[in-house]
């Protein structure tokens, strides 16, 4: 039985004999709860570890005596490690098993959250930064690629948005509670919390996600891995998918890492706790990733980018106001578009690959976090450049880049099709 028919991922060494996809988990069968608690926990402890330091950077500014654009690399240097290492790490998890991969990744990115708030300059922190970073790799691939073999295809898509949903929460809830606690007491000891709620995860995580049932040990050889790879930088659909999750999240990060320097000044002139409080709205992205699957079946997967590049685009221009109320709706479009977009792109490179399911989603992951550091270190140079303007400009670049590409792979699949009815 091919990998194509069986759903499996190509491995050298492999067994062939995968269940097929009947005989995964769907919503309501055995585990399916707990598996998907288990790893909404893992994207909760993700993304609070990974950005837990920017909802922060006006007062880590303050205290190193640095502008945005240098305070900025504490988050670039996370998503940057993330994105060098995610690759290397899914290889990992076809060897080691995705449960073993993710939890050694978790294990050493909450005890690196420890040593964080103990940094005694800004360079220790962006080290220790990166290096949690390269330690979170280990999470984002794996991730997808568990689902994916052991979860029914009809709910993948679900099952990916329940996984992204729990980032929203841990984007969300890492910045409130670092907003306040930071407030009373500091950066450092706001970091520090976050540190703790992350190992809470981490324990929770391991408890109940349940053992795979369906992955088959591979061999670890560079040129097999390589080959993979090149395969699949030469598909012309994932490069594109590629490309647009890295885009999504140039705005994102853009928007999130010099929000905060925009609400400090005036008219605005918030005080750090109610900044925090600002991320609620990524309570909006819960609810747009988990209810992407829907959202496909309405427009299909081009026409849901479509929506979540309009809805981005209104976000941004409406977050240009003089007004707060206009600035949080714009803050809430932004999020929802982009929860949106990220959860359709991540789910359709998983269905397009047809072997190397891990490395595959590990590309994405890597292009993803690179538009991440990306989009914090030019967002933070476009603001001090030019204001909120200059990161909203940024922003409205990468969502054209969203359009012009789905544009053209529309095109590309019209030119298909009509070729193949020629031919037939």
């Amino acid at each position: 039985m091919s990998p194509a028919s069986t759903g499996a991922s190509t491995i050298v060494g492999a067994d062939a004999s995968v269940p097929t996809p009947d005989a995964r988990v769907s919503p309501g069968g055995p585990g399916y709860r707990r598996m998907s608690f288990a790893l909404f926990l893992a994207g909760v402890a993700t993304f609070a570890l990974l950005y837990s330091t920017q909802a922060l950077l006006p007062l880590i500014s303050g205290e190193f005596g640095v502008a945005a654009s240098d305070a900025s690399w504490t988050v670039a240097a996370a998503t940057g490690g993330l994105a060098l290492f995610v690759l290397p790490m899914s290889a990992l998890s076809e060897r080691f098993g995705r449960r073993a991969v993710m939890t050694a990744s978790l294990a050493v990115a909450v005890t690196l959250g420890l040593l964080v708030p103990l940094a005694p300059s800004l360079g220790v922190l962006i080290a220790l930064r990166a290096l949690q970073g390269a330690a979170l790799a280990g999470l984002p691939a794996s991730a997808t690629a568990y689902l994916v073999e052991e979860v029914s295809p009809k709910a993948l898509v679900t099952a990916i948005g329940l996984f992204v949903a729990g980032n929203s929460v841990g984007g969300m809830s890492g910045r409130v509670i670092t907003g306040w606690v930071a407030q009373e007491w500091g950066w450092r000891i706001a970091v520090g919390v976050i540190g703790v709620i992350a190992v809470a995860c981490a324990v929770a995580f391991r408890l109940l996600l349940p053992a795979p049932k369906h992955f088959r040990a591979g061999s670890l050889r560079p040129r097999v891995l390589a080959r993979t790879v090149r395969a699949h930088l030469s598909d012309p659909l994932l490069c594109r998918l590629y490309a647009i999750g890295a885009l999504f999240m140039t705005v994102f990060g853009g928007v999130y890492t010099v929000i905060g320097y925009r609400l400090t000044e005036a008219p605005f002139s918030l005080p750090q706790g109610i900044i925090g409080s600002i991320f609620l709205v990524y309570l909006v992205g819960t609810v747009s990733a988990s209810t992407a699957g829907r959202l496909v079946g309405r427009l299909g997967r081009r026409g849901a980018l479509y929506a979540a590049g309009g809805t981005t685009t209104a976000g941004l221009l409406l977050s240009l106001a003089g007004s707060l109320p206009l600035v949080l709706a714009g803050l809430v479009l932004i999020t929802a578009g982009f929860f949106a977009g990220h959860a359709v792109a991540s789910s359709a490179v998983s269905k397009t690959a047809t072997h190397g399911r891990a490395q595959a989603s590990a590309l994405y992951q890597s292009a993803y976090y690179i538009g991440s550091s990306a989009g914090s270190t030019v967002g933070a140079i476009a603001f001090h450049a030019g204001g909120w303007a200059g990161t909203v400009g940024v922003g409205l670049l990468a969502v054209l880049g969203v359009v012009a590409i789905t544009v053209f792979g529309t095109r590309a699949a019209r030119l298909q099709r009509r070729g193949l009815a020629t031919a037939a």
